[in-house]
């Protein structure tokens, strides 16, 4: 009799452990206080809490890492909370904004306006004119800017300082989000950046530099050295062109932290020496101009958690459902419904239970009347209590901001910073 040859079980990928925030007799500490009394000091849930003192170590560790002579920009996109980004500016080189909005932020939480830098594929006239009233730098995405901004640099007496965020004709392979290469809304594609230079001489507009950002979160560091070496490579190529000498080199960014099941931290020390080699060359090649970091997700993300409160726990025919009072409303990426293509489940735990075996398999929903609203589906579980905290983990970036808050006009969530 034949025997039937099964292939061994293919083992469970399991997340990369959270082991950020410390766990004081099976609760969650964060920012030195546990869960509960976090809750009950923010008085209300659903909340996201952001920890100050994560944030001061991934940049330090960054710091470390990386040569001293590269600047290290945060990308507040990522997380435009102001009392973070008042944080963030004691603590980084510079801030990148994306809207005049963030830019009122970042002036607002002190960041320096000769280290604030503006991109973005559609800014409006008037978002260029405070720029120039700002004296911060426009990374030009395309010829039509250049009007306004001499415009606003005649009106206001002040120089319009910019750079040419530049479309690259290469992608940062391995990228969860492609952001360069290829037809793209953003920047100006390398090859016609040449005649746009001779445009800016001609306006008279005080030229500094290059933006490129050929996409983001990377885990792999061999990727983004490359890419790295490539767009400091097509930078100095186009510097032959530029009406002055290039005083800043922006090479984006493209660090990601791991989310999902099976994912590893970024190793940053290949990434710090290939740096070390570039900065070497721009000294030779490029001696005026600064090499800088433009980084997001990688300095918040993993500093955050959203913490939502179990309204009902209940079985639908064999599967358990835990319902809480967060979800898709503010938190949009932890649903799947924020770029992914097939649905993978963010890091989450019971505040209160961190040490507690699972019990089973749950699926963790929000109040809203849509299938779409669940926070994490079919993950191991210990026995949720009504009124328990749930945690979902890696959300200090494109959390609170990037989710729809309005709908379905359910509370909104607090932000903290502690």
């Amino acid at each position: 009799m034949a025997i039937e040859r099964r292939p061994p079980a293919r083992p469970l990928l399991q997340h990369v452990a959270m082991s950020q925030f410390p766990v004081r007799a099976g609760e969650l500490i964060v920012g030195g206080m546990s869960l509960t009394r976090l809750a009950a000091r923010v008085g209300q849930t659903p909340f996201y809490a952001y920890d100050r003192g994560l944030l001061r170590d991934r940049v330090a560790q960054l710091r470390s890492a990386l040569p001293a002579a590269v600047k290290l920009h945060y990308a507040m996109k990522a997380n435009p909370m102001p009392a973070l980004v008042c944080f963030m500016a004691t603590l980084v080189d510079g801030v990148d904004v994306a809207s005049a909005g963030e830019l009122q932020v970042a002036l607002d939480g002190g960041a320096d306006p000769q280290e604030i830098s503006f991109a973005g594929p559609g800014k409006r006239d008037a978002e260029l004119r405070q720029a120039v009233a700002a004296g911060v730098l426009v990374n030009l995405e395309s010829a039509r800017e250049i009007r306004p901004l001499a415009a606003a640099s005649q009106e206001l007496g002040l120089p319009a300082r910019v750079a040419v965020r530049v479309n690259p004709d290469f992608e940062l392979k391995g990228s969860g989000m492609k952001m360069g290469g290829g037809p793209k809304p953003f920047g100006v594609d390398a090859e016609a950046v040449p005649a746009l230079l001779r445009h800016i001489a001609a306006a008279g507009l005080q030229f500094e530099g290059f933006h490129l950002f050929a996409g983001s979160q990377n885990l792999r560091a061999e990727a983004i050295c490359e890419a790295q070496r490539q767009s400091y490579a097509l930078a100095v190529r186009l510097a032959a062109n530029a009406p002055a000498p290039v005083r800043s080199v922006n090479l984006g960014g493209g660090f990601g932290i791991p989310y999902f099941p099976g994912e590893s931290r970024l190793d940053l020390a290949p990434i710090g020496d290939n740096l070390a080699v570039l900065v070497e060359r721009a000294a030779r090649e490029v001696p005026a101009a600064t090499l800088v970091l433009e980084l997001g997700r990688f300095l918040v993300g993993e500093a955050g958690i959203y913490v939502c409160r179990v309204i009902d726990s209940k079985i639908s025919r064999g599967e358990r459902f835990v319902v809480t009072d967060g979800g898709l409303h503010h938190h949009l990426a932890a649903t799947g419904n924020f770029g992914q293509v097939v649905r993978r489940n963010y890091p989450v735990g019971l505040g209160s239970q961190m040490t507690t075996p699972p019990s089973g398999l749950a699926t963790v929903t929000g109040p809203l009347c849509t299938p779409l609203d669940k926070l994490a589906e079919q993950v191991p579980l210990a026995d949720a209590l009504i009124g328990e905290l749930v945690v979902i983990f890696q959300s200090g970036a494109y959390g609170a901001s990037a989710s729809p808050e309005r709908f379905l006009l359910h509370p909104a969530c607090a932000q903290v910073l502690i």
